[in-house]
């Protein structure tokens, strides 16, 4: 029987809207329970996406996508234009079964990646597959294609991280394949992820769909400010995608670099394994510091890093397992030398032990487990959890005495729950996540703190003086407790029932609670100028100033802040044309934080800083009113809160969109492009700080000695006479009780209308595929802005910041006392960073069993303050910092890894890195002569290289043998390996003077490890 064509149009298009209403009805079940108790925001970043055509006579009805491993099935109806899809499913190894009216054909087998938007199309009109008779396999490869839209990204399979060389075993140390993304360790170990010219805090990584934002510390994700630690066993992760820029509207809170990476799962076959990584100082080369000036034994080094997985059926089909822990033990060289690159022998004798070799010891214990249910082919149910304990002791280069070091901290509870529904049309997502993260360094000392400061000639030809800090030693200083805990309910729903698009809208909403407490002065510092004592004898008995902490009218140092995130988006992929596709998206997000939206301002305190009234303290001193903001460059108002003038910021609107143009017929070759604005968001550590300094707060005192022309301060409450009485916690007491109530502490002011970070990306690039070998080259633009920075709002008695003349000082003596300086919170920080790139994929298979990855990036950038750095008090506003030559990017980087079977069972790896010199910034004052103000700016150098132009270099090799034990099982085998790190010992040395460019042959420090050879040992079956 055959019906009209407009029969069939009205009856498609009143099926589509059943379809879509009964999906809708479906989703509301878990959406209700999102948007009742919140409601939106993220999407099924984690798994991957395929769809295609189907061409053939008498027409295919159904296609079924078989999980080879789990056993899970997910069929789609096929159109009448013939078009199937399957909008969400794991990642992992599938094969395609076709209906046809002669019977049942199936694909070979078929790697499905994470994030993935695939297609793959059948003619069965073509001899490959019409041939072939009704038990043939239909040979997928390279029919199978990837739409990855305007990103500019790099997929990190399971067998680079498994092959390739690290020493660390952190999973995130290839994500610089990516274009324009850096992983950098530092000369203390610790790691960081940072992509353009942005810091670590603008990225975010996605696990399993769930991001892992750090909202309270800068490190980007929760767990990784100031750690050698690992964010999760590398065991577990099965593969990831890094994007550097153009990501579409599932992702949130990032202006950087997204990775997002799937968990490994159990399969219908147990499997296991477990491995034992060592290296010691006998297995690295010398380090420079070992060689000069003397030549001394090799520092201790040990780093031992242990572990295992295993996974498998509990009811086979239907319910899974996986679990993995992973442990590090590392002891750590380092140095303690004395600063401004002074002898030893400045020091008298009982300081000079200070100095010379230690170790720094860390350890952690990762934990991961993970069911899968499928009690239907049309649900999957996940629970996960995983656990993170990190401990250590944390001294770092430089001259901080052993005695100063801290003892570090780290606890991470992570769970999720998902249930995935899967009907013809329509795929609806829910998750329950839950987290728990505490950061808990603390000195290993209690007691005083003793900081030496000396001004000495420069070292000729170099004329003129230097002046810095030498020597510290006593207690730590580092005492935090910081952290965030609570739950996230989502909801993902993508619908595929029109031809063409793939509609997707999700809802996230999150409560959690944020909570610092920071005692850093708890153990007071005392700074002695070690030049001034009468007779040129080592000054280590009158210090010229005096900090610490102490609570202001008894206040608690521990701030809890409930904290509320809604973010909603929705999301079209749309197939125009067999060439065009086009994504569109729009993403909102909302977040509202109390304890800075109903902070109150002590109003006599805010009346007096703003001129308007006396200070009248409780002790009955009356101070007149801080008449020196009246014209200044900003109005204090804007910063005073009495509970009423600061509101959520609700302009977080952020379009995402991308296109694919195929530029022949087989979809070799295609232009790709986008554009997106993403909105980060600010650290809690950064907006608290407005309350702690009103509850327990620094206070700075400076001793007018007589003689010390060098730290000179006009009488007043906070400059004093020293007395040795102040040593002693009942001295320091006595000096605050006797003194108006807060005095010597600073004043935090936040701009009520304070914005939330976000940047603007554009992407334009080709795309070319050769069968195993895929090409891109392409150009990236990334502006970020309403980065958040603290500036100085002292003034001078006129408003003004700088003096008319002399020189450019800031106004820190112009202070309302008795009150310390006035810091203004606000947004300013931005980047510029233009970026071409070039990249080269060989995919690794069975049948050619080599891998290839190489990616180059020429980047410009720029930023209006150095990176990292928060605090801007240089100038009267962050507007007037000049952009300079961006100091954490380097102009040309070359990344290239790869891999290769080779005959007897061995697999060789490699990874080689080379990049340009570095920038460092320096800030250059001109004093003020002949009626001409004083002024300053900020210049940027690029520093001389290691070698031959280059200034970053590391060749890193990998070999492993592989001994079959198929008298156990076919699969069981031995694995021995040796990597060696940094092959060649390139110095790649990280001193370097920030007004000349070149080096400093008095540092030794490096940036990189030096040649380093790791054991490795593993049973896998």
């Amino acid at each position: 029987m055959k019906f009209s064509r407009d029969f069939q149009t009205v009856s498609a298009r009143q099926s589509r809207a059943r379809s879509l209403a009964a999906a809708l009805a479906w989703s509301s079940a878990a959406a209700a329970l999102a948007v009742a108790v919140a409601a939106p925001a993220h999407a099924q970043v984690a798994g991957a996406s395929l769809r295609g055509t189907v061409k053939a006579e008498g027409g295919v009805s159904e296609v079924t996508a078989v999980n080879v491993n789990t056993g899970l099935t997910r069929t789609s109806t096929v159109t009448a234009s013939g078009g199937y899809s399957f909008s969400s499913l794991p990642v992992g190894t599938y094969r395609l079964e076709l209906t046809t009216p002669q019977g049942k054909r199936q694909t070979d087998e078929f790697a499905l990646n994470v994030a993935q938007n695939a297609v793959l199309d059948f003619d069965f009109s073509q001899p490959d597959i019409a041939e072939g008779g009704d038990d043939a396999i239909i040979v997928t490869g390279s029919r199978l294609r990837s739409m990855e839209g305007g990103e500019v990204g790099s997929n990190i399979s399971q067998r680079l991280i498994e092959v390739l060389p690290q020493n660390n075993r952190n999973f995130l140390a290839f994500a610089d394949l990516a274009p324009g993304v850096q992983f950098l360790t530092n000369s203390a170990g610790q790691t960081s992820l940072r992509g353009g010219a942005q810091g670590a805090n603008a990225i975010n990584i996605f696990i399993d769909g769930i991001g892992q934002k750090d909202y309270v510390l800068k490190g980007g994700i929760s767990g990784q400010d100031s750690t050698q630690g690992n964010p999760f066993p590398q065991l577990a992760i099965g593969e990831y995608r890094v994007i550097s820029s153009n990501y579409k509207a599932e992702f949130d809170q990032v202006s950087s670099v997204a990775i997002t990476a799937v968990t490994k799962s159990g399969t219908n076959e147990f499997h296991g394994e477990g491995f034992y990584d060592f290296t010691n100082q006998s297995l690295r080369d010398r380090l420079p510091r070992e060689n000069f000036p003397t030549y001394i034994p090799k520092v201790r080094t040990k780093d031992t890093q242990f572990g295992g997985a295993l996974g498998g059926p509990i009811i086979k089909d239907v319910l899974h397992f996986f679990v993995t822990y992973e442990g590090k033990r590392r002891v750590e060289p380092r140095e303690i030398k004395p600063g401004l690159d002074l002898p030893t022998s400045f020091f008298p004798d009982r300081y000079q032990s200070a100095f010379g070799a230690r170790t720094s010891a860390f350890n952690e214990d990762l934990y991961f487990g993970k069911i899968n249910f499928t009690p239907t082919s049309n649900d999957l149910f996940e629970f996960s959890l995983k656990y993170r304990d990190e401990s250590g002791e944390e001294l770092n280069n430089g001259f901080a005495a052993e005695e100063t070091a801290t003892i570090t901290k780290v606890k991470e509870w992570r769970g999720l729950a998902r249930w995935e529904h899967t009907a013809d049309t329509w795929v609806n997502d829910f998750k329950v996540a839950y987290e728990d993260v505490t950061w808990n360094p603390r000195p290993l000392n209690f007691g005083n703190v003793s900081l030496f400061n000396v001004t000495v000639p420069n070292t000729p030809p170099v004329t003129g003086t230097r002046r810095g800090d030498i020597l510290r030693v006593g207690a730590g200083t580092n005492f935090q407790d910081k952290g965030q805990k609570g739950w996230q309910v989502s909801n993902d729903f993508t619908w595929t029932g029109l031809d063409s698009h793939t509609f997707k809208v999700g809802v996230k909403a999150k409560w959690i609670e944020l909570n610092t407490n920071t005692q850093n002065g708890v153990n007071p510092v005392f700074t002695y100028n070690a030049l001034y004592a009468p007779g040129g004898a080592f000054n280590d008995t009158i210090p010229y100033r005096m900090t610490f902490s102490a609570p202001v009218d008894g206040g608690d140092p521990d701030i809890r802040s409930k904290n509320f995130q809604l973010g909603l988006y929705a999301q079209d992929d749309w197939e125009i044309d067999d060439r065009l596709t086009l994504n569109i998206g729009l993403r909102w997000d909302y977040e509202r934080t109390p304890a800075f939206l109903n902070y109150k301002h002590d109003p006599a305190i805010a009346e007096f800083v703003a001129g308007r009234a006396s200070y009248t303290a409780a002790n009955g001193t009356v101070t007149p009113p801080y008449a020196n903001l009246r014209n200044a460059n900003f109005d204090i108002d804007d910063f005073i809160s009495t509970g009423n003038e600061r509101k959520a910021f609700k302009g977080a609107w952020q379009p995402r969109l991308g296109f694919t143009y195929a530029l022949d017929d087989e979809k070799r070759f295609s232009i790709f492009g986008g554009y997106g604005r993403s909105y980060d968001r600010t650290q809690f550590d950064f907006i608290q700080q407005e309350l702690a300094q009103g509850l327990f707060a620094g206070r700075t005192f400076n001793f007018n000695n007589p003689g010390d022309t060098t730290n000179v301060c006009a009488p007043s409450a906070t400059c004093i006479a020293w007395n040795p009485v102040y040593l002693t916690q009942a001295g320091r007491d006595a000096l605050i009780a006797g003194l108006p109530a807060g005095a010597g502490r600073e004043l935090r002011f936040i701009k009520n209308d304070l914005k939330t970070p976000y940047s603007d990306q554009f992407s334009l690039g080709v795309r070319g595929r050769f069968n195993l070998l895929d090409l891109e080259a392409g150009y990236s633009y990334v502006e970020s802005h309403d980065g958040f920075a603290y500036v100085l709002g002292n003034r001078r008695p006129d408003g003004s910041f700088f003096p008319p003349s002399g020189n450019p000082d800031s106004p820190f003596g112009f202070a309302p006392a008795p009150f310390g300086s006035i810091i203004l919170g606000t947004n300013g920080i931005e980047t510029r960073a233009n970026t071409a790139y070039f990249k080269l994929t060989k995919r690794y298979t069975q049948f050619s069993p080599w891998s290839l990855d190489a990616t180059y990036t020429f980047t410009d950038a720029e930023e209006n303050r150095q990176l990292g750095e928060v605090f801007a008090l240089d100038f009267p506003g962050i507007e007037d910092y000049p952009f300079i030559a961006a100091t954490g990017t380097r102009k040309h980087r070359f990344v290239m890894a790869g891999s290769v079977d080779v005959p007897f069972g061995i697999t060789l790896s490699g990874k080689f890195q080379i990049a340009s010199p570095k920038y460092l910034a320096q800030l250059v004052g001109t004093p003020g002569v002949g009626g001409v103000p004083p002024s300053r700016t900020v210049t940027s150098i690029e520093t001389e290289g290691n070698g031959d132009r280059w200034g970053y270099r590391q060749m890193d090799l990998s070999i492993t043998k592989y001994v079959p034990l198929r008298f156990l099982t076919e699969e069981s085998r031995l694995r021995f390996r040796v990597d060696i790190i940094n092959l060649f010992n390139d110095r790649n040395y990280s001193g370097f003077s920030a007004i000349t460019g070149l080096r400093n042959q008095n540092d030794l420090g490096l940036d990189g490890p030096p040649r380093t050879i790791k054991l490795s040992a593993g049973f896998q079956f």
